[in-house]
């Protein structure tokens, strides 16, 4: 069943990884929004709420980490999700310390992403 008018803010420097999380989330309906830096991804934050913000844990301007208490702060009720293509039990934990609602390692499966979305929407 599809989600209809969740909105999705999708952080990574990586374009290729943006359109396609991009496309798996707009096939499952969620509208989706973009920001490939972590300050382009706290101004958006900061005039609108997500439902969902999908962070990349390391950024061309400034580490995904970061950015996990600035989201809480100024949107609680967006759902923090981490993205890491270098996993560790170390960055795991970081991430939940900081606020990571669930943490997932790149490759990520579509379906993987989309069972967790619907996991913590719920």
């Amino acid at each position: 069943m599809k989600q209809t008018y969740k909105s999705v803010l999708v952080v990574d420097d990586d374009k290729a990884i943006l359109r396609t999380f991009s496309r798996i989330l707009q096939k499952a309906g969620f509208s989706t929004e973009t920001a490939d830096n972590g300050k382009e991804a706290l101004e958006k934050v900061q005039t609108r709420t997500y439902d969902i913000a999908l962070i990349d844990m390391i950024l061309g301007d400034s580490n995904g980490l970061d950015l996990l208490p600035k989201i809480e702060e100024c949107s609680p009720k967006t759902v923090k999700i981490m993205i890491t293509g270098a996993d560790s039990a170390e960055k795991r934990s970081e991430a939940c310390k900081n606020g990571a609602d669930a943490y997932l390692t790149k490759p990520v499966n579509p379906d993987t992403l989309l069972r967790v979305f619907k996991e913590k929407l719920h």
